[in-house]
């Protein structure tokens, strides 16, 4: 394949670059050391890499999260459980779609992220390809690029700790106990209105329990 998207180096490893950036954290990205996986994992991954569906994936987690290995599970949560996916620095990596091509992955991302905003990026991208050792940006940042097909919105809260997923949580819990507050507030309004109108009908007012924050260990 003359153009091959997702792959890159730091230093002298070879790496396949899952996410490009980790939410929060534009500066870091999410890779795996393709030359350290067994070969039960490396197939599937390049296999994966190398198909239209992950050569059209504006990000290869896309592409992995709705592709399989051989014992039925999908490969995104096989490199998970398996501890592949590394976190590094985008200014660590090379991305090399071709022999004759390369580009830093921070940026790529920069040009990437601004040609989403609008085509005026695209006339920045002539200017990278003066970097000594580098091929032309504009070149490899449209080709990266590609179609980006419609695919569902991949989370990486799995992959980046506990911590994400416990704060999530308890916003969540905090905002429903908001709004059963609320809800039992107007309750009561209503019943108390309804008692206004026809004396007969007995007030019973409603009672939100007290919540106590419970600790919860997410694993």
């Amino acid at each position: 394949m003359a153009f091959l998207r997702h792959i890159g180096k730091m230093g002298d490893r070879k790496v396949a670059v899952v996410f490009r950036e980790i939410p929060g954290e534009p500066h870091m990205c999410l890779v795996v050391y393709t030359e350290v996986l067994n070969q039960h994992i490396h197939d599937p991954l390049m296999k994966c890499i190398e198909s239209d569906i992950g050569q059209h994936s504006q990000s290869l987690a896309d592409a992995l999260n709705r592709s399989y290995h051989t014992d039925g599970r999908i490969i995104l949560q096989v490199l998970h459980s398996e501890h592949q996916l590394k976190k590094v620095q985008t200014s660590q990596v090379l991305m090399t779609p071709a022999p004759n091509a390369s580009i830093r992955l921070d940026e790529l991302n920069k040009i990437l992220n601004e040609m989403d905003q609008g085509e005026a990026a695209v006339k920045r991208l002539s200017e990278l390809d003066k970097s000594a050792g580098l091929q032309d940006p504009a070149d490899v940042a449209r080709r990266m690029r590609g179609n980006n097909s419609a695919a569902p919105v991949v989370t990486s809260n799995d992959l980046l700790g506990n911590n994400a997923i416990a704060n999530d949580l308890r916003q969540q819990a905090e905002r429903m106990t908001r709004e059963a507050t609320g809800l039992m507030a107007e309750a009561d309004r209503l019943l108390k209105e309804a008692s206004s109108l026809d004396p007969k009908t007995p007030v019973v007012e409603t009672k939100v329990r007290n919540q106590r924050t419970k600790k919860v260990n997410v694993t």
